[in-house]
């Protein structure tokens, strides 16, 4: 009898030991970030450091494109570039090299009427095309976050979608958030040469992910095994684009500086400076030139090359990757107890599901029912210093 007395004391003791261990575990609804003292204020480049443009439909069809003098979040103000002899085409670039630009300066001199425009009616900043270059943990501490030890590259396909649009999180879903720096280029990129000599255009984007597909299809220990990034990131309206196209004198000295940030509702959640990037735009391309002849990215089934030319083509964004900050955080303690005894209540090796398959979904149980991922009602702010900004509202 006694002896039985001790097994049940013993395994009161465990249980006890196990439901402490679980109710104490840390339960994140995000990842921390550090913010800047400074409060973010929204402004333009200075002209002597960038030219910065803006697109949007006429009620004739035509697309203008706007030399920017004026931006408040929510109009727009600029000079038809037609006024300076442009042609109105779509190609922001090609309105560009109609131009003489020292004539661009004129707007200073306050002699030009400007065209006021609501920020909802301009076109997306992003190029056309619906392929574009996505870079995960280029941010020191979103790659500590993500337990990654280097950069990685993979497809993203999707088209860009406007400064103001909406993106679903259907029941279900554990849809998340991340702030990016975008680059888009006047001609197709095949060496370093053609990235020195093109006519190179900085746009804030965003870049949403499903991390359900993420969870199932990634290779934790390899996250750049070219399984699950695509999938994950790929959904549509998962690609918002600032509102302002801006061409600097100096890329690399200007990405530097410019800063962004995410804001949740009205909780602040990302803020980090483009010099924090590992891999500045240059080197990025460098990397992904690298990587273009192996079919190696999965996506819906197929396996695909990073570019479908081994070329970032002109219709093609070149992503920066993303701060700290994101929603999607490691399995906790508690997450691991209910694994474990979960899968040893389910037969363990004995039983109809493999220890992994279970892990993901009952991970994927628990963070659903902690419901701090995005939901319907929710609205997400992108910012950019000299870039404007995206608002997103969620949608089931």
């Amino acid at each position: 009898m006694q002896f039985f007395i001790r097994i049940v004391a013993v395994l009161t003791i465990l249980a006890a030991i196990v439901f402490g261990a679980r109710v104490t575990s840390p339960d994140l609804t995000h990842n921390p970030a550090s913010f800047e003292d400074q409060p973010f204020v929204m402004a333009l480049a200075p002209v002597r450091e960038a030219t910065t443009l803006a697109q949007y439909t006429s009620e004739t069809g035509e697309v203008v494109t706007l030399l920017v003098t004026d931006y408040d979040g929510q109009t727009v103000s600029g000079i038809d570039m037609s006024v300076f002899g442009a042609r109105r085409v779509e190609d922001p670039f090609a309105v560009l090299a109609s131009v003489d630009l020292n004539n661009l300066m004129l707007p200073a001199s306050g002699i030009l009427e400007a065209v006021t425009v609501p920020v909802q009616d301009l076109m997306p900043s992003g190029p056309s095309g619906e392929r574009h270059i996505g870079i995960g943990t280029n941010f020191p501490e979103h790659a500590e976050e993500s337990s990654s030890d280097g950069v990685f590259n993979f497809p993203k396909f999707g088209t860009a979608t406007p400064a103001r649009t909406e993106v679903r999180a259907p029941e279900g879903s554990l849809l998340d958030y991340e702030v990016e720096l975008c680059l888009r280029f006047d001609r197709p990129i095949g060496s370093l040469e053609d990235f020195d000599a093109a006519v190179k255009g900085l746009f804030l984007c965003a870049d949403f992910t499903d991390r359900i597909a993420l969870v199932q299809l990634a290779d934790a220990d390899n996250l750049d095994s070219g399984y699950g990034f695509s999938d994950a990131k790929s959904g549509e309206g998962y690609f918002p684009t600032g509102p302002l196209l801006v061409i600097p004198n100096d890329l690399a000295a200007f990405v530097a500086n410019t800063r962004m940030t995410t804001t949740l509702n009205t909780e602040p959640r990302q803020d980090a400076r483009g010099h924090e990037m590992r891999l500045d735009f240059r080197q990025l391309t460098q990397k992904v030139l690298a990587d273009m002849s192996a079919e190696r990215f999965y996506y819906q089934g197929d396996f695909y090359r990073l570019a479908p030319d081994g070329l970032i083509d002109a219709d093609m964004t070149l992503m920066s990757g993303t701060s700290e900050g994101v929603i999607f955080t490691a399995p906790a303690r508690h997450d691991y107890i209910d694994i474990i005894l979960g899968y040893l209540m389910q037969g363990g090796p004995l039983g109809s599901t493999d220890l992994d398959t279970f892990a993901k979904q009952r991970f994927i149980e628990n963070e659903l029912a902690g419901g701090h991922f995005l939901q319907p009602g929710d609205t997400v702010t992108y910012s950019a210093s000299g870039l404007g900004d995206i608002v997103v509202a969620v949608t089931d």
